[in-house]
């Protein structure tokens, strides 16, 4: 084993160097430009997937020169254990990858950390574990196609697939890491056999194949429902892209401007003041909000949505904040050192949650910078080089912008839309009174839109609720108009339900081919991941045709596959049992067991059932 191990490593052992080289230059040119700490999320795409391209040649060249038949008997007719020589052959391409891989990102790490000014957290830390995870897991995902074939290879990549689409950060994804590092071990465990191609026996063996085919499956079925759509967008009768939306459905809303859904959101009124309230919308300027930070820092997450850094012009400061101690770091423009840190008040207390840069307020100097954090707005103040904190919103809640309404300010959070009064924020540094509080009348995921016009007594606030109506987890769409007074009382002045623009069969495309399929995705998706409340959405009531449509669908699969049993060598429980898993996974767990168990031989037809004589 050992002696297998030091032959692989010998044979890459060039290349290993080369592309450690190469990796080492490619950072160092990059850290020289700009922060790569700082980098945003699709930077870190490209080259987490530059990682897993090489981890993926490396296991399909690899396992391919030892694939062909002489080399195979060659390599199997050692006096080892088969499981231990595809450890060692494993072993050898993780202690390669991590030379050419994991050993560069730590080297820059470490010259970041020493050398430099910049901001190098445990997150940053984690990177190197992180890059080698994606590039050995990438390896493993590459053998077990190179010995299973094209059949099976789906079972390890859409495993390779799940880091990419996961819902978690920091070390939940570094879990997550682990969990498809061990199971693409136990596959290629299971393929490193005198027949590759031969289907497991265990029961435990075959689930474990069986199961990631399935959903690579199900993920190519939803391939197939994105390219029909193509189709139907080409054809030119998609909702989205007819000349004239469909009348009183939610995208006919979606493309108006402000002040045409404010008006849309008051058809079919029959309150009192809803004639004058038309009138007032006419005259009067509607004002859109936006979400500032579309997407929240978590703390310790591996990657950044946007960088976490804002200058200070006046001062040559440039301000990144720092994870670890949760207090803005300061490098100098000019020279490059350390500036000091900073916190919240003069106390420099640490931030209760990771910042990001806004967008500039009213009475702020142009140096001054606007922070977003947890439910805190800050205020950097350059003259002072202080950060204080200008709006407090209850707990629980979780700030999503601030924006300049006329006179007024109007903070929006996950939960409620907040009004200021703009003067509070220009005449002191104090945290501004919120003046009045409209609870969001639906859940934050399902907003689209939000507009309001300031009347003499109050506001009038429009919601459209359609955000993911288009989806399984969105919600039903309606308009919601609501009546601010200056005292605080809130009224509703209309809320008028829209028209779903698709069909069911389109919107729950991605349930009923399989309801249980579908609900595991989503608990691995959703797994060591926190919820956030961006993500927070109210779903419609499943419809009946779609239910009928999923059960229908399962019953058929079921179907096939008791009929199909009689021609496989599977045997009475094997049938019995893939029979029930079509049933529960439908056509994509029928699929499978089309990849995983061939027909029998017809020149075998005559012969008894192998299940038949063990019983006999």
């Amino acid at each position: 084993m050992w002696d297998l191990f030091k032959a692989e490593l010998i044979r890459f052992r060039i290349w290993a160097f080369a592309a450690a080289a190469v990796h080492l230059l490619a950072l160092g040119f990059m850290a020289r430009v700009v922060d790569l700490a700082q980098q945003p999320l699709v930077v870190q795409w490209v080259v987490g997937g530059t990682y897993a391209l090489a981890g993926l040649l490396l296991g399909l060249y690899q396992m391919g020169s030892y694939r062909r038949p002489s080399q195979w008997l060659n390599l199997l007719h050692r006096p080892l254990a088969h499981r231990r020589i595809a450890a060692s052959l494993a072993c050898s391409a993780g202690v390669l990858l991590a030379i050419a891989v994991a050993l560069p990102i730590l080297l820059v790490a470490l010259w970041q950390e020493t050398a430099t000014a910049r901001v190098v957290d445990l997150r940053h830390w984690l990177l190197p574990l992180s890059g080698w995870l994606i590039a050995t897991s990438a390896y493993l995902a590459g053998a077990f196609c190179s010995l299973r074939g094209v059949r099976s290879a789906g079972a390890a990549l859409v495993l390779l697939c799940w880091p990419l689409a996961s819902d978690a950060y920091g070390p939940g994804l570094i879990a997550v890491e682990l969990i498809v590092l061990a199971s693409l071990a136990g596959l290629l465990l299971l393929a490193f056999r005198p027949d590759p191609t031969a289907l497991p026996r265990a029961p435990g063996a075959v689930l474990a194949i069986a199961l990631p085919l399935s959903m690579a499956n199900y993920l190519l079925l939803l391939i197939a429902f994105m390219s029909l759509e193509m189709l139907w967008i080409a054809q030119g009768s998609h909702p989205n892209n007819t000349p004239v939306p469909p009348a009183g459905g939610h995208n006919e809303v979606e493309k108006m401007d402000e002040r045409g859904r404010m008006l849309a959101g008051l058809q079919g009124s029959v309150h009192p003041d809803a004639p004058l309230l038309r009138e007032q919308i006419g005259l009067s300027e509607p004002h859109g909000f936006g979400v500032q930070v579309p997407k929240l820092p978590q703390r310790q997450e591996l990657a950044n949505f946007r960088p976490m850094e804002f200058d200070d012009a006046k001062g040559g400061i440039r301000w990144v904040f720092s994870h670890d101690d949760m207090r803005l770091h300061g490098w100098k423009l000019r020279d490059r050192r350390a500036a000091g840190t900073l916190g919240v008040g003069a106390d420099n207390a640490p931030f209760p949650a990771p910042v990001l840069p806004g967008g500039p307020l009213p009475g702020m100097s142009e140096d001054d910078a606007v922070l977003v954090g947890g439910r805190t707005l800050y205020q950097y103040v350059a003259q002072s080089q202080q950060v204080v904190p200008r709006l407090v919103l209850p707990a629980g809640e979780t700030l999503m912008g601030v924006s300049l309404v006329g006179a007024r300010l109007a903070a929006l959070s996950d939960r409620a839309l907040y009004f200021l009064d703009a003067r509070d924020m220009a005449q002191d540094l104090h945290p501004v009174p919120i003046r009045l509080r409209v609870a969001l009348p639906g859940a934050m995921g399902d907003l689209r839109s939000l507009e309001a016009i300031e009347l003499v007594d109050g506001w009038l606030v429009a919601f459209t609720f359609s955000a993911r109506s288009h989806t399984v987890d969105g919600v039903a769409p309606f308009q919601a108009t609501l009546r601010v007074h200056d005292d605080g009382r809130i009224e509703t002045i209309h809320r008028r339900p829209l028209v779903f623009d698709y069909p069911a069969a389109y919107r729950y495309r991605a349930w009923w081919p399989s309801p249980a399929l579908h609900a595991l995705g989503k608990a691995a998706l959703e797994l060591f991941a926190p919820p956030l409340p961006l993500d927070a959405t109210t779903p419609a009531p499943i419809p009946r045709s779609v239910i009928w449509r999923a059960i229908l669908l399962a019953a058929l699969s079921a179907t096939v596959a008791w009929l199909r049993g009689a021609r496989t060598a599977t045997g009475p429980r094997g049938r019995m049992t893939w029979t029930l898993a079509c049933a529960v996974g439908g056509p994509p767990v029928l699929a499978t067991w089309w990849l995983m168990v061939p027909l029998r031989d017809p020149l075998d037809r005559s012969l008894p059932d192998a299940a038949a004589i063990a019983t006999a």
